[in-house]
């Protein structure tokens, strides 16, 4: 009888694992498959984020390589997505924002990558030219916005480090730009209805407002009213009031606590970091002190890359312009601060519960009157059933003047998800949540067959040694 070493049934199975592999398409086996990267989804409890059973805290840079004058997708771009993860790693934060993506592209590859680095996305839906516009914002409002800003969804709601989506940003930024409220959060429910349409799992829909004090609450309590289809899932803000050297009282952070103490939803800063003086980041040991945690979830600094002209440039953490990304002196002072003050343990005294905030009056502040909200124009329903399609990316033509299409004003709760559309792909509440799941090989297809084959395989040998 010839002699069998031990190991002939493992160098059997292995055999027979090549060859089912070099049966299969090439592709299966991008790395991508193998590596893909699962971060548990965050959903909101109260007036708080949590990533399972974890409190979550916003802890991140707002990131825009170009700057809005010159806007291009930073995460459909693999080689710049590996330069600048790299770079939010060594921070060692957990979430970035982005303001424009190319809904049309691929963004697998770099999801991933974040999602290997523990690192969530925050996204606005919106792109310069498929936006509400402030000043005509019904012209703006229609089935050709909606469309895009739903493929965007359909993009992005496959990554389980898909953190939440802006409905709308700084679309009210003084007194008279107030009165484009109601089409905002018409957005927010509209994406909130396409969300549960689709079977989409429920990602967090929200606005991040502008830093003026005009109507920064009477912002925050509209969005978070009526009915719950109509209310925003959190709320953020803009706030360079914290000017260093300063404290909780003189920054007007103790202020706008006490101010929010009874929001029912998440509030964090979706930009932050004040250039007047120079940035020590020292707002950092407060933001996730406890003095805040029962009401703020964190913040976001403002901004990754040197951008724009010789006042913007002071916001970025890295200079970008030789294609390499080099530190500047705030990178290492943010990096500093954020590695003296960990995420905070616990549930940072969170509100479990709450209630929808009261609708604000009219006002010499506050122009809406009324709770109602622009109905959704009818060609938009079409997409809760068959999905959006294609996105158009950033070479569409716009849709902000396509014209007013909303048939009136909508009655409440009519944003409730109601529609039988059938889920779509990797976006489906019972569909694999890790990121890049749409290129993961699904684990149950072949396993039972490889532990056949080694089961075959093995008893044959075992066969042979008898």
């Amino acid at each position: 009888m010839k002699a069998i070493s031990a190991s002939a049934p493992v160098a059997v199975a292995l055999y027979a694992s090549s060859a089912l592999a070099s049966a299969l398409p090439a592709a299966l086996y991008h790395p991508l498959y193998a590596r893909a990267t699962s971060l548990p989804p965050v959903t909101v409890k109260g007036n708080a984020f949590f990533a399972g059973s974890d409190r979550f805290y916003v802890r991140g840079v707002d990131y825009q390589p170009g700057g809005s004058s010159d806007a291009e997708d930073p995460i459909a771009d693999l080689e710049v997505c590996k330069r600048d993860v790299a770079k939010f790693a060594q921070l060692k934060i957990n979430t970035i924002r982005i303001y424009t993506v190319d809904n049309s592209k691929s963004h697998q590859e770099c999801m991933d990558l974040l999602a290997q680095s523990g690192i969530y996305l925050a996204l606005d839906v919106n792109t310069p030219k498929y936006s509400i516009r402030q000043d005509k914002p019904a012209q703006s409002y229609n089935s050709v916005y909606l469309q895009n800003i739903f493929a965007t969804i359909d993009e992005f709601s496959k990554y389980s480090n898909t953190l939440l989506f802006f409905s709308g940003n700084e679309v009210i930024n003084d007194v008279p730009t107030s009165a484009a409220a109601p089409y905002v959060k018409a957005v927010t429910r509209d994406i909130k209805q396409y969300i549960g349409n689709r079977k989409i799992r429920p990602i967090p829909v929200g606005y991040s407002a502008a830093d003026i004090d005009d109507n920064r609450l009477e912002t925050a309590h509209y969005m978070n009213c009526g009915t719950d289809d109509e209310r925003s899932d959190f709320f953020a803000f803009n706030d360079y009031s914290w000017c260093a050297p300063s404290t909780y009282t003189r920054s007007t952070w103790e202020e706008k606590v006490e101010a929010f103490s009874d929001y029912s939803i998440p509030i964090f800063l979706s930009e932050y970091g004040c250039i007047k003086t120079d940035r020590t980041f020292e707002e950092i040991a407060t933001l996730y002190s406890t003095q805040m945690t029962p009401v703020y979830s964190g913040g976001l600094v403002y901004e990754y890359s040197k951008e724009g002209d010789a006042t913007q440039q002071k916001y970025g953490l890295v200079d970008l312009s030789g294609g390499k990304a080099e530190e500047l002196d705030d990178f290492s002072t943010l990096e500093t601060a954020l590695a003296k003050t960990p995420a905070p343990k616990g549930d940072g005294g969170y509100k479990p519960n709450g209630s929808a905030s009261k609708c604000p009056s009219k006002s010499s502040t506050w122009l809406v009157s009324g709770e109602g909200l622009p109905a959704m124009p009818p060609k938009a329903s079409q997409y809760f059933k068959n999905g959006a399609g294609e996105g158009v990316g950033l070479t569409g033509t716009g849709s902000q003047e396509v014209g007013a299409e909303s048939p009136g004003t909508a009655s409440a709760g009519s944003g409730k998800p109601t529609a039988s559309g059938t889920s779509s792909g990797s976006g489906s509440s019972n569909s694999s949540s890790g990121a890049a799941a749409a290129l993961r090989v699904p684990e149950i297809s072949f396993a039972p067959m490889m532990c056949g084959l080694v089961v075959f395989f093995s008893s044959l040998i075992g066969a042979t040694l008898l």
